[in-house]
């Protein structure tokens, strides 16, 4: 299921920066954003009239107004419960590593098309639309075949792989064909992320699932703040300046500059770097982590006998029962 969401994901992707291209250019930006805010009330009131919800029965709060503590409005109390479990650790430490650069990647790209590669307004866009129904494929059609046919954590490492690729390929290429070329790698290593959500959903307890989801969004979120940043500053390093509307001699310097260096793009290099190191931790992963490893104290897992459930509650503190999140394995 989760990669049936990101595949949609991927289609408002073709879409969406076409139709704010055209009404942006016939109707200026204004109602552009104007639109955009009220379609995401739209998602808002759709999701609290139609989506149903999925935590059990007996964990539901009682009324709408049912007190809220300081520690569930708390916004880094997931990101405190990674290392209480050797899985979560990994799996978390593989999303920042490889998210990391992808946060940064999409917040300078498109500009660095423009600036960098000459491309030109329509040609982003297609390029954009391209990308975009080729992550589509990706993400149903292959993502699912991969995870039949090599398992999870293979398509995890391969989608890892694809991306170190995508990442080194814009960071030596100079050419505009090539920016094509590692699109379509890039398409391809859309299948990570997917593929890490259904780790987590096929390893978490059923009532724990969304606190498992949520810490690898809220890394994600971390990324989203950091990559920009960390690209921005990079691209500082190296004299490689990215304006909205540069003059002709900055054109001309960017162009210059764009022949003559060596690595054209160095934030996608230490972008690839830092993909090979998720990669690394990838591996220590344990491809069906709710069966490896004895029980500690605090996991509590569904598929247990009933006489050994109690067994464990007996003996077990009641401060050690909400941990850890995940079947703990040996690394």
């Amino acid at each position: 299921m989760s990669y049936v969401v990101s595949a949609t994901f991927a289609a408002s992707l073709v879409t969406s920066p076409a139709i704010g291209a055209y009404l942006g250019r016939v109707y200026g930006d204004s109602l552009v954003v104007v639109l955009a805010s009220a379609v995401a009330m739209l998602d808002i009131c759709f999701i609290l009239v139609c989506v149903p919800e999925s935590l059990p029965e007996k964990m539901r709060p009682a009324s709408w107004g049912a007190p809220i503590s300081w520690e569930q409005a708390d916004p880094f109390a997931s990101l405190r419960k990674v290392g209480q479990d050797s899985t979560v650790l990994l799996i978390c430490i593989t999303v920042f590593l490889s998210y990391l650069p992808e946060a940064g990647q999409y917040s300078s790209f498109f500009l660095y098309l423009r600036q960098i590669m000459d491309f030109s307004s329509e040609s982003v866009a297609a390029f954009i639309a391209v990308l975009g129904l080729l992550s589509i494929v990706a993400q149903t059609v292959v993502l699912s075949l991969l995870m039949r046919s090599i398992g999870n954590k293979n398509t995890i490492l391969l989608g890892l792989g694809f991306q170190i690729l995508q990442l080194a390929w814009y960071g030596f290429g100079s050419e505009p064909w090539m920016m094509w070329a590692a699109g379509a790698v890039a398409a391809m290593s859309s299948i990570t992320f997917p593929a890490v959500s259904a780790l987590v959903s096929r390893t978490a307890d059923p009532d724990q699932q969304g606190v498992g989801q949520g810490m690898v969004t809220g890394i994600r979120g971390l990324c989203n703040g950091l990559g920009p940043a960390l690209y921005g500053f990079i691209f500082y390093i190296f004299h490689v300046e990215l304006d909205e509307t540069p003059d002709d001699n900055a054109h001309l310097t960017h162009h210059h500059h764009q022949q003559t260096a060596i690595i054209p793009g160095p934030p996608f290099l230490f972008g690839a770097c830092s993909v090979l190191l998720g990669l690394l931790v990838a591996l220590f992963i344990p491809e069906h982590p709710h069966l490896g490893g004895p029980s500690r104290g605090g996991s509590w897992k569904k598929h247990t006998s009933p006489h050994s459930h109690t067994h464990t509650h007996s003996h077990t503190p009641p401060s050690e029962a909400k941990e850890p999140l995940l079947q703990d394995s040996n690394v």
